[in-house]
């Protein structure tokens, strides 16, 4: 079909150029000139006229401009419209061939004022970009659905323009053809509705931390587009992620982290149950002269005293009606004085230690805090830095960590058997 239209444009083409006077072929050859004589003058004068000034300049808008060549192309519409305008006054020219080189010419007209407008959405784009709050709400899906109607559009009125035909003639028929279209541009569609949603609601922007292992992304929001969100994960590689895809699964967004300034610690220490007892009265006042407990004891101890002298008259050798500190509560008060007073910890945020539910592993003692850095490596180094100490003053409250039984357990035992 394409070659029997080249043939039969070839045919015409032949037949009008046969037709024209020598009146006609002089101004056709006089008008191009001087539609390539400007040509020549804004390509070569006036934009390296225009690059002079982007050096001479510090506007970050007119780079920007520049930089998408929006002048540039807006200005190759010059030669076009001479043309336009001049076909009109060259004598003895055939009419057809008149209107071809008309409809040909709007025709160009209107791919380079689409290309004007690409441009100019480019430009605004990265204009927007120099924005201090632009990572809030990204707008690179819009300029890319812009950038779909225009190019769409600018074909329509081409096909309408070398046709000489009206473009209502071709909307009309898209009626005819939405459900083709729809399923064509099926992703398309459920990205821009996505990108809509998680713009408006403010659920991802740029620099954002994301995790969706679905994908194997875990890293750095750097791109959010109409039809994909780029991540560059902590190991330097990249996950694309279509944005739809952002309404069907789950992900986690570490934002309100990053905000509150403060990284969540959130690990347990298992205690042996078995090394859970009474602290002695010896032991009570080795570790009240520690400077983190010596209020906890001294106000402990009072409330003791005063329930011990209260209930223990009739029965003051039966344990169970008596109080006393215990070496895993004393432990658990220490933990708490101790991120009170951490240099790194968080005070205006939670800070709590508790117990959970014993199992077979023991007695897990929960320790939550927030640290006031958000970096990785210090928040590694600072979350390791609490727990070797934890770790290594357990043994001052008579308590030991859980560990499952290794070979050299095992191989003790047998020793001790023999």
């Amino acid at each position: 079909m394409v070659e029997r239209f080249a043939e039969r444009l070839q045919e015409q083409l032949s037949s009008w150029v046969a037709t024209v006077e020598p009146e006609a072929l002089v101004g056709i050859f006089i008008l191009l000139s001087i539609s390539t004589i400007i040509h020549v003058i804004i390509r070569v004068w006036i934009i390296r006229l225009l690059k002079q000034l982007d050096d001479r300049t510090t506007s970050e808008w007119y780079a920007a401009v520049l930089r998408h060549k929006l002048p540039q192309r807006a200005l190759f519409l010059i030669p076009l419209m001479f043309l336009y305008i001049g076909i009109e006054f060259v004598p003895e020219l055939n009419e057809d061939f008149a209107q071809f080189i008309t409809r040909f010419t709007a025709a160009l007209m209107i791919l380079v004022t689409a290309r004007v407008l690409d441009s100019l959405l480019s430009s605004a784009h990265t204009i927007y970009l120099m924005l201090p709050k632009a990572s809030l709400r990204p707008i690179k899906s819009y300029i890319q659905l812009g950038k779909l109607v225009i190019y769409m559009l600018s074909i329509i009125f081409i096909i309408a323009s070398l046709s000489d035909q009206s473009p209502w003639y071709f909307l009309s028929g898209i009626g005819a053809i939405t459900a083709i279209l729809l399923l064509i541009f099926r992703d398309t569609l459920l990205s821009l509705v996505a990108s809509v949603q998680l713009t408006n609601n403010d659920l991802i922007r740029i620099g954002d931390w994301i995790e969706m292992p679905q994908f194997g992304a875990d890293g750095d929001v750097i791109d959010i587009s109409l039809n994909n969100v780029r991540v560059q994960n902590f190991d330097k590689t990249f996950s694309v992620i279509p944005t739809h895809k952002f309404l069907e699964h789950s992900f986690r967004n570490w934002r309100g982290m990053k905000e509150t300034g403060g990284r969540r610690v959130m690990r347990s220490i298992n205690i042996d149950i078995g090394t859970i007892r009474f602290l002695t009265y010896k032991e009570i006042q080795k570790l009240k002269q520690t400077h983190l407990l010596k209020e906890y004891i001294t106000d402990k101890m009072k409330d003791i005293s005063a329930y011990n002298d209260k209930y223990l008259k009739e029965n003051p050798s039966i344990l169970t009606n008596s109080r006393w500190l215990t070496n895993v509560g004393t432990f658990r008060a220490y933990i708490v004085e101790y991120l009170k007073k951490h240099p790194n910890a968080k005070k205006d945020l939670l800070m709590l230690v508790r117990q959970l539910e014993p199992t077979d592993r023991g007695l897990p003692l929960q320790v939550y805090v927030f640290t006031n850095t958000i970096v990785w490596a210090e928040y590694e180094q600072i979350q390791a830095d609490m727990f070797d100490h934890l770790l290594a003053v357990m043994p001052e409250f008579g308590l030991k960590v859980y560990q499952q039984p290794s070979g050299g357990d095992f191989q003790s035992l047998t020793r001790k058997s023999d």
